[in-house]
């Protein structure tokens, strides 16, 4: 018999256009994380060389800054070293004194223990006549005096050592901090020169010509402000020349002798050539530093920083300076931009952390910075603090 075919029809397939959800899943993720990593792997915004110049010349000021620090510790350090010394002289020459007051001390103690101690009494009886008590007991209580007088001193002695070897102890510990101080102070210039010299390796030749030519500029315009300010005060030269002409003429007229502002003057000359002498002095040396490098904690003969440069010029015409900015701006009289005359200080940044010595017409001689000699440079290039005239 045949087989009855099947009426069942086949069940139509239907394709889904919906992906599976696990793949969805997993596209998701991918896709998120290739987005992620291109985020990641895009490079940050190349700064433009106006930033560059901004951030190098600010590290170096950090490092002027840090380098005063790092003089000012090294100063304290020297100075509490010698303290230190002296202290630990004076306490082994004071052992030796309590070691001398030990051994007197020894001997009176032996002494007493070998010939033992007689009672008043007995001494008179074992006497062979008054006198000879009455010597005897003269020199018991000479050698009893003797005694304690060695057991005082001997006290006074332990007490002295004991407060010397307390203050040294002091003074150890403050030297041990200023130490610690100085290795601060160093390691953070060396961590600004470091940044800067990394930012300006990483130039190219065009970004470097840039970056010069952006220096040139900035130069140019401080010499002009410089121009300025000799302009101005070659006027007011002229003017109170001229001021001083009329008024001595007139002092001439009036006295026939003019004896009264003669005498005024000549001692206001003298006080003014003393002055002028010191400056000629200062500037004599300063300008036979130029081409020197500056290093910064250096104080001279053959390299400088600029604090150790300006005590060093002015420490040469018979004036001692201290040997940080933040001291040598305390030295002095203030003085005006625009009466600045040859010699004077000038200070520079809100934190005093430079300074350059004052020639004239505008222009200074300093020692600039790591990389840099000592030379002469307008006093505009910096932002201005304010000027000294030491004395």
């Amino acid at each position: 018999m045949p087989a009855l075919a099947s009426h069942r029809k086949p069940r139509p397939r239907v394709r889904s256009t919906t992906p599976a959800i696990g793949f969805t899943t997993a596209a998701l993720a991918s896709v998120t994380l290739l987005s992620t990593q291109s985020a990641l792997a895009a490079p940050a915004p190349k700064p433009s060389i106006e930033d560059v110049q901004k951030k190098v010349d600010d590290l170096y000021r950090q490092a002027g800054t840090a380098t005063q620090h790092y003089d000012e510790a090294k100063e304290a350090s020297a100075a509490q070293r010698t303290k230190v010394d002296t202290l630990l002289d004076d306490i082994a020459k004071r052992a030796d004194k309590l070691n001398d007051a030990r051994r007197t001390l020894g001997n009176y103690a032996a002494a007493q223990y070998r010939d033992g101690a007689l009672a008043p009494t007995a001494t008179f009886f074992l006497a062979n006549d008054p006198q000879s008590f009455f010597d005897q007991t003269h020199l018991m209580n000479r050698m009893a005096a003797n005694q304690q007088q060695a057991v005082s001193d001997f006290r006074t002695k332990q007490a002295e050592a004991s407060k010397k070897r307390a203050e040294a102890v002091t003074s150890l510990e403050t030297l041990t901090a200023s130490q610690t101080k100085l290795r601060t102070s160093k390691q953070n210039v060396q961590n600004k020169l470091t940044e800067a010299r990394t930012l300006l390796s990483k130039l190219t030749a065009q970004e470097k010509a840039r970056l010069a030519e952006l220096e040139e500029k900035k130069k140019a315009e401080a010499a002009r402000r410089a121009e300025e300010l000799a302009k101005k005060q070659a006027a007011a030269k002229a003017e109170a020349e001229r001021k001083a002409e009329e008024a001595g003429s007139g002092a001439g007229t009036d006295t026939g002798t003019g004896t009264g502002p003669g005498t005024g003057t000549g001692t206001g000359s003298g006080s003014d050539s003393s002055a002028t002498t010191k400056a000629e002095k200062v500037l004599a040396f300063a300008r036979a530093q130029i081409g020197k490098p500056y290093v910064w904690g250096a104080t001279g003969p053959s390299s400088y920083d600029c604090s150790g440069l300006t005590q060093a010029a002015w420490r040469s015409a018979g004036v001692s300076l201290p040997r940080t900015t933040w001291d040598q701006v305390n030295v002095g009289a203030r003085i005006a931009t625009a009466d600045l005359q040859p010699g004077d200080l000038v200070f520079f940044y809100d934190d005093i952390s430079h300074v350059g010595i004052y020639k004239g017409d505008g222009m200074m001689i300093h020692a600039p910075k790591p990389g840099a000699n000592v030379r002469e440079e307008s006093i505009y290039y910096m932002p201005i603090y304010g000027s000294v005239r030491p004395g």
